[in-house]
């Protein structure tokens, strides 16, 4: 039968009025969430059984004519999401028509009739026809399938056949859990690996992500399995939640899709009337949070309960049939290990002991082990809150649970799932699961807050305060939470912070300095050129000591190895060590020396005679390399780019035209100096000289060859090379997101960063060509750059420019203010 003459037959049973009665319920605004969802399904079940019982009493019978009570042993069911009722606007249709294999043809001939016009209305439709035997059996062999099976709903026709299935299925899970349920835990893990952690992901997929729906799926089947059971508390809210995002999503994109790409985030939080496309990610994250700390739990209760049995015959035979006693190993006062757990003692008292979080939390961290929910439970319920200021003991279990390293991480998560961390630093709650729109970092603001403290506890040997630094590891971006300036806002809450749980007044102060602070060694570094007494004098002017500085220097690094890969390098951390090598030496007495032109190498000085020589450019090329500071890669070396030294007759233009050539050639610039050169006195030099070092890196591929740089560079200083047009053919090749607008670019100029020259700072969108736009505008407003020190972290680029008159002075207030207000109107063009 052709699917013409299946739409014929079954027109009656109404696939119009379906479509129509189906576009209404979508697009009302009055009815959302889980009402919708369930109407969604009720109407889709009704359709599907008066399909089902209209195609069946067509069925032509064996001996001819139609089967007037329709076809025996036959049954539709629902199974998977739909089976459990939960319907989004564009979710697939997961279906069994189940028979009991008397009339397989007129079983296929009853399919056609179903599933056609399901298609017709172009609906995604999940189908097979299996007899109750080959059901059980695939759900053997598929675990996908089995899980689908345990939502199994009766649809039309043969309920008693449905129920017998349901029952088996049911009856087979719990059966087999010994055996499926370490499956079902692998299957969660490999799409975990695959998908990564949706409480942290710009564009999550709410399905697929660990803590998303997939995972809210198999805690219910765990449960099913009368194995072990999930948290129960926040779990229904947080999956529905969840399915709230994903209609709004449906809805929004007119797809089947679970990805909850950028461009439509604002549109789905409006769908759901929240504020913005950060209140949405926040709501997103808080509901993965909840289902993934469930499924930790869940998981750890099933291995428990696996590696019970396998040892409770052996016990039961080595006891003569008694039952073994769990051991209790004591940690801390109040608080024991108890089968791989951190429990609280028979003796512990929380109503009475408000430092025992804290306590148990840091013998669990020390340990390596999990704190057991229901020891978090009983503490949350139960215990006091700290005096104001915290007593000693509590400020002491603090830094050392922010001190265990990488346990730390869980244990913190435990106590923020049962509200402690809150109830102990109520500040945290404007952090907690705040998400960071920046490509460069991997975290949300608390959690990269807690990776900061577990990086910082790998570098408390070079501290002389290592409580200092994890506090301030902890605390130094809880501004974020606050508008304005997170340095600032951060400031102000570290004081109060730090005094709440018991720091003296000098510690409140290095604290409030660190927090405030913590950008400063690494924008310096980067930003700021060293040689400058001015960037010496202006850091430790703001650090103030060398303890200070030494734990400002251990949470630069801690913060950007927690950020991400992008925001440290041995590049980076030698510049840092460069700058507190400065800085410490002024602190201790030896003021900087007012900078002399450094004299050029052998090799510097070779190019610039032969530049002088041939009056073109010349330049080489280096590769720099040094080793990672690694113990588990001690001599591997890591590479810091290639140093790219030019010489050439100065002339109008110089710094656009090799900005240009090396964006040409994909080469991605790091560092850049510009500086004129004088020649020995035995040359002839009737012009001067200009010596760029540069070190770039290739963005894929291997470097270009020098000759061919030079032959470019040539090309473009003599204007036979059009530089702005290769870029703009390869801007407009660049794929665009769609829907997605870069921030505007912003154009300061830094006040009293330098005594020798104007320091105008450019942030904006990296992009193939940057530096070469802004060194044209520069060369226009007519100033001559000195050096330029450029900094690059996911998408972003932050570039320092020290710039002067071309008699070499810094420029006047006004012509600064002037060229900067020029350069960001031709960044914005």
């Amino acid at each position: 039968m052709t699917g013409t003459d299946v739409r014929k037959e079954t027109e009656d049973s109404g696939p119009g009025g379906y479509a129509a009665a189906r576009l209404r319920l979508l697009t009302e605004g009055a009815r959302s969430g889980p009402p919708r969802r369930t109407a969604l399904a009720e109407l889709t079940d009704g359709w599907l059984a008066r399909l089902f019982t209209a195609a069946a009493e067509r069925l032509p019978q064996k001996g001819g004519g139609h089967r007037e009570g329709g076809l025996d042993g036959v049954s539709l069911v629902a199974v998977g999401g739909y089976g459990r009722g939960e319907l989004s606007p564009r979710s697939d249709l997961d279906l069994v028509l189940l028979h009991d294999g008397s009339d397989p043809g007129a079983v296929a001939a009853l399919a056609d009739r179903l599933w056609y016009p399901v298609w017709d209305l172009g609906l995604a439709l999940d189908h097979s026809v299996r007899t109750p035997a080959e059901a059980r059996r695939t759900a053997g062999e598929d675990l996908k399938v089995h899980l689908g099976l345990l939502d199994a709903r009766h649809l039309a026709g043969d309920a008693g056949l449905t129920a017998g299935l349901r029952t088996a299925a049911l009856a087979d899970w719990r059966n087999q859990a010994p055996k499926r349920l370490p499956e079902l835990q692998e299957l969660c893990a490999d799409r975990a690996a695959r998908q990564g952690e949706l409480q942290y992901l710009l564009e999550p997929d709410l399905k697929e992500a660990r803590g998303g729906l997939r995972d809210a799926t198999a805690l219910r089947a765990v449960a099913a399995s009368w194995l072990a059971d999930a948290p129960r508390e926040g779990l229904a809210d947080a999956r529905r939640r969840l399915l709230d995002v994903r209609d709004a999503l449906h809805l929004a994109t007119g797809r089947a899709t679970d990805r909850l790409a950028l461009q439509e985030q604002d549109q789905v939080a409006a769908e759901l009337g929240l504020l913005d496309a950060d209140a949405l990610l926040r709501q997103v994250y808080e509901a993965a949070r909840v289902i993934a700390y469930a499924s930790d739990v869940t998981w750890r209760e099933v291995g428990r309960v696996l590696r019970s049995r396998a040892v409770r015959p052996r016990l039961r035979a080595m006891l003569g049939g008694g039952r073994p006693v769990a051991e209790r190993s004591p940690l801390a006062e109040g608080v024991v290990e108890q089968d791989g757990e951190v429990v609280l003692a028979r003796t512990a008292r929380p109503e009475r002991d408000p430092v025992l979080p804290l306590r148990a939390a840091a013998a669990a961290a020390q340990a390596g082990l999990p704190l057991s929910l229901h020891a978090v439970r009983r503490l949350a319920a139960a215990v006091r809150p700290l005096p104001t200021p915290w007593p000693a003991e509590a400020r002491e279990q603090l830094v050392t649970l922010l001190g265990s390293g990488r346990p730390t991480v869980d244990v913190w998560e435990a106590l923020e799932a049962e509200g402690l961390i809150t109830r102990l630093l109520p500040d945290w709650e404007r952090v907690r699961c705040r998400p960071q729109r920046n490509a460069v970092h991997l975290w949300t603001v608390d959690r990269h807050l807690i990776e900061t403290a577990v990086r910082a506890s790998e570098l408390t040997r070079r501290v002389s305060r290592p409580d200092l630094l994890l506090v301030a590891a902890l605390l130094h971006d809880i501004g974020k939470g606050w508008p304005g300036d997170h340095s600032l806002a951060g400031e102000i809450i570290a004081k109060d912070v730090a005094a709440r749980i018991g720091f003296d007044r000098a510690d409140v102060a290095v604290l409030s300095a660190l927090v405030r602070h913590h950008l400063l060694l690494i924008e310096s570094a980067t930003r700021r050129d060293l040689d400058d007494p001015a960037t010496v004098r202006s850091v430790a002017e703001a650090v103030g000591t060398h303890s200070t500085l030494e734990l400002l220097h251990a949470l630069t690094e801690a913060d950007a190895l927690a950020t991400g890969p992008a925001a440290w390098s041995s590049w980076r951390g030698s510049l840092v060590a460069d700058l507190v090598r400065r800085v410490s030496a002024l602190l201790a007495g030896d003021a900087p020396d007012e900078p002399e032109p450094a004299a050029p190498t052998a090799e510097q000085e070779r190019l610039a005679i032969e530049a002088h020589r041939t009056g073109g450019p010349v330049l080489a090329l280096r590769a720099q390399t040094e080793p990672v500071p690694d113990e588990e890669q001690p001599g591997d070396p890591e590479p810091l780019g290639v140093e790219l030294l030019i010489a050439v007759p100065d002339q109008p233009g110089v710094l656009p035209a090799v900005a240009g050539v090396l964006a040409v050639h994909r080469l991605t610039v790091r560092t850049a100096e510009l500086r004129a050169l004088r020649l020995p006195d035995d040359v002839d030099d009737e012009g001067r000289l200009l010596l760029l070092n540069w070190r770039v890196a290739a963005e894929y591929g291997s470097l270009p060859q020098a000759t061919r740089l030079r032959a470019d560079l040539v090309r473009a200083l003599d204007g036979s090379l059009d530089i702005a047009g290769r870029l703009a053919e390869r801007d407009a090749a660049y794929p665009r997101r769609r829907g997605w607008t870069a921030p505007p670019p912003r154009v300061t100029v830094a006040p009293a960063a330098s005594h020798h020259a104007t320091v105008i700072e450019v942030r904006a969108q990296d992009a193939p060509g940057l530096l070469h736009r802004i060194g044209t505008a520069l060369e226009k407003a007519g100033v001559r750059v000195r050096s330029m020190h450029v900094s690059t972290l996911g998408s972003n680029a932050v570039d320092a420019f020290y710039v002067t008159t071309g008699a070499g002075d810094p420029l006047p207030g006004g012509d600064a203010t002037s060229t900067a207000r020029a350069l960001e109107e031709t960044l914005r063009g």
